[in-house]
């Protein structure tokens, strides 16, 4: 994830906002610079790597000045090259961002058309374009921001130096957040508290859709619509070599919220947002010519493979043996090595996961990793690697690593589709469409969803059971949804298919017994409403989570019904799995369980 500072000071700024980079290298970058104004002149300086690079760069070309901003790339839009690193300048104008801008191309092709020159392939350079048009027709800095925000749609944060305005740092934030840091007569600007930790320890975290204007002394932060906030001053406990938990409760807190981001990170390394196509994976998997494929993994990682095999055959129409790797690796599974394999794992130290992936090596297969990190021991030993980029997990409940792995997933099997020839190419443009606004709705549904399921969760905290029940993609999705609640709140729980529900777990059912059914507005949608049906009929509480459409189609009473924006099918279960998250979450605080660290369990499993 790119990483953003700044600094508006009382001495010169460019090694301090150096070192706030070294301390965000954590996230991941492929380029960095830093831009400065010194007696009114706008000065940057850039370079592709490694920011020792840009430290002798630095050494060469010095930037004076004490108002600056800096920034670590993660290439999105545009090769990671120094042309394509930030900060962008445009008629005396900076601009660092951290996201994507959806809209980038309409916005280009109108500037263009304006007579814009645009010198760099991202989409962070229409924000500085804009800003200068505006300014051209005789906006203030302010007036500017405001017109430029109201353009842009996507995820993103930003840090604007204007060479006109040489005493302050504009900055926004809508998705991707930002950290403010007061200081003795100056002012400092993070991506995360940790950026700041040596320079203060008084932080101000800005509300999404918040902007603000920092000088020396002073940050007034206005809303989405012009309007003055006041937001509260903290204390933080950031230390530069410790993730925290911001202005959250807990790290899983976060780290739901953090989802957008991530995945909208995790689509364009795998996508050309643009056109709307899938990459070609031809160079690391063989998708086109293999006979089947294999998947394995364990926990949540392994119900992301099962919601993956909906899609591989579906879309690529390939076959798919799916286990739990410590089932897997010792079942003795003829295998051909014409398959295909993929191993998931978030730690990439999964014993199981690694031994079975191991096996499959051994009887010819190539195989791929799903990793959050790609120095792990799956990722090092695998012929292909196919990173989350997820960022750190900190939450023993895995949350963002969960959907990210089905982000990828889903356009793995894109990719595989268009290799097969499965999908025509506007049956991939459609899907890939879905998945690039998928940030965005995710947005939507945090924003909409937390009071109902605060309230949902202080009525379920009090019941000992709770059955999950879905069909297609939702059924994985329903055991994923009892895992997150008996691994956090040590409720019981069970995800059933909703099809098998007459064939036993019907007996459970009863007034004291919380139904929770996942049931989107698909093609399975009326048989999963008769499963509804037979759970009212012997009195079962009913949670219904379902879409608009569906909300519409369906008169039965319930105890709860959640609604969530109608989306394509593709996206649905990463969409749904938000609800879910969130009412463990909120069940585990109502208990007063340990959140982020539940008894009995660990981030990574690396032993048998």
């Amino acid at each position: 994830m790119c990483g953003i500072v700044g600094i508006v000071g009382r001495h010169p700024v460019s090694q301090r906002l150096l070192e706030a980079l070294e301390r965000l290298e954590y996230r991941g970058y492929d380029s960095a610079g830093i831009a400065t104004i010194s007696e009114g002149t706008l000065e940057r300086c850039r370079a592709q790597g490694k920011l020792v690079n840009l430290e002798m760069r630095l050494e060469r070309q010095p930037l004076n000045g004490m108002i600056g901003i800096g920034h670590t790339r993660w290439a999105t839009h545009g090769a990671p090259t120094e042309r394509n690193a930030h900060p962008h300048i445009v008629d005396g104008i900076a601009v660092v961002h951290n996201g994507i801008i959806e809209n980038f191309a309409e916005l280009k092709a109108e500037l263009e058309a304006t007579g814009a020159d645009f010198e760099t392939s991202t989409d962070s350079e229409v924000v500085a374009h804009l800003l200068a048009k505006f300014c051209r027709e005789g906006m203030s800095g302010q007036e500017a921001m405001h017109a430029m925000l109201k353009r842009l749609r996507g995820a993103f944060s930003l840090a604007i130096l204007l060479q006109n305005e040489p005493s302050t740092i504009m900055v926004a934030r809508y998705g991707p957040p930002l950290v403010v840091g007061h200081g003795d007569g100056e002012m400092f600007l993070g991506s995360d508290a940790i950026a700041l930790a040596p320079l203060t320890n008084e932080v101000t975290y800005l509300v999404d859709g918040d902007w603000a204007v920092i000088s020396k002394t002073d940050i007034r932060i206005f809303d989405s619509e012009g309007n003055v906030v006041t937001r509260s001053r903290c204390t933080s406990m950031a230390s530069a070599d410790r993730v925290t938990k911001g202005d959250y409760e807990h790290f899983m807190e976060k780290e739901i919220y953090e989802q957008p981001e991530v995945i909208a990170h995790a689509l364009a390394h795998y996508l050309d947002i643009a056109d709307h196509r899938a990459a070609s994976l031809s160079t690391r998997m063989d998708f086109a010519n293999a006979s089947s494929l294999v998947i394995s993994a364990c926990g949540t990682a392994y119900l992301a493979g099962l919601i993956g095999k909906y899609w591989f055959e579906r879309y690529a129409r390939l076959s798919v043996e799916i286990d739990v790797a410590s089932e897997f690796r010792y079942r003795d599974i003829p295998l051909s090595a014409h398959a295909a394999a993929l191993f998931i794992s978030q730690s990439g130290e999964t014993a199981d996961t690694l031994a079975s992936m191991r096996y499959c090596k051994a009887h010819g297969l190539k195989v791929g990793a799903v990793v959050n990190t790609s120095e792990s021991t799956i990722a090092r030993e695998a012929d292909a690697i196919f990173p989350i980029l997820a960022g750190p997990e900190i939450g023993v409940a895995s949350t963002k690593a969960f959907t990210c792995q089905l982000a990828v997933l889903a356009t793995l099997a894109i990719s595989a589709g268009k290799a097969r020839g499965t999908i025509t190419e506007e049956e991939e443009r459609q899907l890939v469409k879905s998945l690039v606004e998928m940030p965005r709705v995710m947005r939507q549904v945090l924003r909409n969803i937390r009071p109902k399921m605060q309230l949902l969760s202080q009525e379920l905290s009090g019941f000992p059971h709770v059955l999950y029940l879905g069909r297609g993609t939702s059924f994985p999705l329903a055991m994923e949804g009892a895992l997150k609640l008996k691994e956090i709140s040590y409720i019981h729980a069970e995800g059933y298919a909703a099809g098998e529900l007459k064939h036993g777990p019907i007996a459970l059912v009863d007034k004291n017994m919380p139904v929770i059914i996942i049931a989107p507005h698909d093609r399975f949608f009326d048989k999963t409403v008769s499963n509804m049906q037979e759970v009212a009929a012997r009195g079962g509480r009913v949670i219904l989570l379902t879409d608009e459409s569906g909300a519409a189609s369906c008169n039965l009473d319930t105890m709860h019904t959640i609604v969530l924006p109608d989306v394509e099918e593709i996206i649905a279960p990463i969409i749904f799995s938000l609800p879910l998250q969130l009412l463990a979450y909120y069940v585990a605080v109502t208990k007063g369980t340990d959140v982020d660290q539940p008894r009995n369990l660990a981030k990574s499993v690396t032993v048998e």
